[in-house]
Order: structure tokens, then C-alpha cells, then sequence
């Protein structure tokens, strides 16, 4: 069993569990996607779909 002369921070623990930061990583941003312009608003497609649950049949208990 290995005794410790001081506690280690928790950045220490990290940098000894992962290792330092490595040259062959790099981080990136991708550039998103355009949003696409949809025929119908989310209000409409709601509406549409408690038409939908207005018109079922109740059920049966």
C-alpha cells in the first residue's frame, strides 16, 4: 500500500486517471445544419393533432 505525503486535487486525480492533454485529439465545431422551412408552425400540428384525439372513440373500460 502506497502512503500519500499530501491529498492530490481533484485536478491531479484527473490528470493521473486520463493523462494530460494529448496532441493527437483536437476539438472541433461543426458547423450546424440550416433548419428547414417546414409548411406548417408547431401551433398548427398541434391543433391538428387534438382534432385527431377529439374525433377517436372513447374507450371501452
Amino acid at each position: 500500500m502506497t502512503t500519500r505525503l499530501r491529498p492530490l486535487s481533484e485536478a491531479e486525480c484527473y490528470a493521473r486517471c486520463y493523462g494530460g492533454g494529448n496532441l493527437d485529439v483536437k476539438i472541433v465545431k461543426v458547423p450546424r445544419r440550416p433548419r428547414y422551412d417546414l409548411p406548417v408552425s408547431g401551433e398548427q400540428l398541434r391543433q391538428a393533432f387534438e382534432q385527431r384525439l377529439e374525433k377517436r372513440e372513447p374507450e371501452a373500460a
